[in-house]
């Protein structure tokens, strides 16, 4: 299958920029030139690329490319933004706003500022590499919340009133945490992730890394795609032990208020969880996979990525979800299916096993 990849957050206005002539990286600024050589392919021979933060912490991007057009964003990259890697997608080509596109030859006459190549997902990775941010800027914090002295704060992080963060935490640069939330020993929080207010994350867990995200040569190996985006916790929110959150690629994963997630859940990169779902422990959400409101995931349920779970869904342990589910219950098994034919399916089998005995 021939894939196509779309860089949805590049939608703002387009303007001719001039080149830019040198190489810089320091901890506010982005800059690469980057040459077909570099990219082992001739399909952007320059392309040029900056990225930056301003004092208020909103990205400013742009891009150069041979065939005259350019990019100017100045939002941050998770206000917008989504891969397309699907042929299925391709009718959306037309009537895209996106102001760059990556995407095979045959695909190229559908838009008017696409960037070709025959490996558009490839070259999509390795381009998120020069948008990737600085993990790490140190920061100075004063609060009149309770904080650990061994807690270290990243440059720009925001600490509501009445917090309580314990030993050993780790805030990145640009993190938000709302008034009243508790932070548990050892629990680290990447970059630009909100957290809001009467949250609780317990003792280990991590929010906001990089999403499992890689791209394949043709020889076999794999690119990663570095993640853009942020993690989004909204109030009321608790999160168990050695839990897990991924970042977004370009958007947001979002939880939902009031939601509650148990031990050892790994949530995967641009998921979303509605209000008041239950999350128990061992369970695995596949990238995007979105959950209604108050849905029950049981204990090492999973989800394949790309759907839908309706609200006042309950996914029973050990459940497998392969593909959305539209109308609310309660569902088992694998392949899914409702919990009473589930039932009446385990009775034929034990008949079935006492006659063979």
């Amino acid at each position: 299958m021939r894939f196509l990849a779309l860089l949805i957050p590049f939608l703002l206005s387009a303007k001719i920029l001039s080149p830019l002539q040198e190489s810089l990286l320091d901890n506010d600024t982005q800059k690469a030139v980057i040459s077909g050589d570099k990219l082992k392919d001739s399909w952007i021979n320059p392309i040029t690329l900056q990225y930056k933060y301003n004092r208020s912490n909103q990205p400013q991007a742009t891009i150069q490319t041979t065939n005259q057009f350019s990019i100017s964003i100045n939002q941050p990259i998770f206000k917008s933004g989504a891969i397309w890697a699907s042929i299925k997608y391709a009718k959306f080509l037309k009537s895209t706003k996106a102001a760059a596109v990556i995407v095979p030859k045959e695909y190229a006459k559908d838009v008017s500022n696409a960037l070709v190549t025959d490996e558009p997902y490839l070259k999509l990775a390795i381009l998120t590499k020069y948008f990737a941010k600085e993990p790490w800027i140190d920061g100075e914090y004063e609060s009149k919340s309770k904080i650990d002295p061994s807690v270290r704060i990243g440059k720009g992080a925001k600490i509501g009133k009445n917090v309580t963060i314990m030993p050993n935490v780790t805030i990145a640069p640009y993190v938000t945490i709302g008034d009243g939330s508790i932070i548990y020993p050892n629990v680290s929080i990447y970059r630009d992730t909100e957290i809001g207010k009467n949250v609780i994350i317990h003792s280990g867990s991590v929010i906001g890394s990089d999403g499992f995200g890689y791209a394949h040569t043709k020889d076999g190996r794999h690119v990663k795609i570095y993640h853009l985006g942020r993690v989004v916790i909204e109030d009321d929110v608790e999160i168990g032990a050695n839990t897990t959150i991924d970042r977004a690629v370009f958007s947001e994963t979002r939880i939902k208020k009031g939601s509650k997630i148990d031990n050892l859940v790994q949530i995967a990169h641009n998921c979303e969880i509605g209000e008041f779902s239950i999350i128990v422990s061992q369970v695995g959400l596949s990238g995007s996979t979105k959950l209604g409101r108050n849905v029950v995931m049981g204990g090492q349920s999973a989800t394949a990525g790309h759907l839908e779970i309706a609200p006042f869904t309950t996914i029973a342990a050990r459940g497998g979800v392969t593909k959305s589910v539209k109308e609310p219950g309660v569902y088992s098994g694998f392949p899914l299916m409702s919990h009473k034919k589930w039932l009446k399916l385990q009775g034929v089998l034990s008949k079935l096993i006492k006659k063979g005995s």
